[in-house]
């Protein structure tokens, strides 16, 4: 499947979602299009407007300043016109409640099933209106920000969308992590102390 880059870097609302949108149009083959920009807000719109047409899409922050969007189009029937309100400009969607995930299992039970349910935890965050606006990972929670973790793709999409994704840096020394983290930044407990005395909700799985 062949790919149309979209460079929207510099851009602001409403633009890289009209380069987008045209870009989607213009297609003759299944395609992926993927649409560079520089900020947090084109993400989250570029992710609305994948939505709409129920287009599969992966988000990843690439450097400070640079974050790449994928739709893929395997479909061409799934697009049509662009609404009229497609490129309108939306407010920040993340929300000001923190999660905090203490653990790479939700619930108590057996450890596959605890698994499978907080790999669906962390996917179904990503797909609220209201995203959070951190998620502090710490004790065995830290496996789920590193390499080999079922829910990197989720996280990462969080992330390009302007989610602080933080992991204790205690708890990557003690299981031996130290090089294996893959999204997010390294942080300590007085900060995660901080983050959650701050925040107005807590989320708990």
């Amino acid at each position: 499947m062949e790919t149309v880059l979209v460079n929207a870097v510099g851009k602001q609302c409403p633009i890289p979602v009209v380069m987008a949108a045209n870009a989607l149009k213009a297609l003759t083959v299944p395609s992926v299009v993927e649409v560079h920009v520089d900020n947090e807000i084109a993400v989250q719109n570029l992710t609305r407007l994948a939505g709409r047409y129920g287009l599969p899409i992966r988000s990843e922050r690439r450097d400070e300043k640079l974050f790449s969007v994928r739709m893929e189009v395997a479909d061409l029937s799934r697009l049509g016109e662009v609404p009229a309100d497609e490129a309108a400009c939306v407010p920040d969607s993340r929300a000001g409640f923190v999660v905090a995930v203490e653990s790479s299992e939700m619930g108590r039970g057996q450890e596959a099933l605890s698994k499978t349910l907080m790999k669906g935890f962390l996917y179904a965050l990503g797909q609220l209106e209201q995203l959070p606006q951190a998620i502090l990972f710490y004790n065995s929670g830290a496996f789920l920000t590193c390499e080999g973790s079922d829910s990197l793709e989720d996280l990462k999409n969080m992330e390009a969308q302007g989610v602080e994704i933080y992991t204790c840096g205690t708890c990557l020394d003690f299981y031996q992590l130290q090089d294996r983290l893959a999204v997010g930044k390294v942080t300590n407990m007085y900060a995660i102390v901080e983050q959650l005395a701050a925040a107005p909700k807590v989320v708990k799985p």
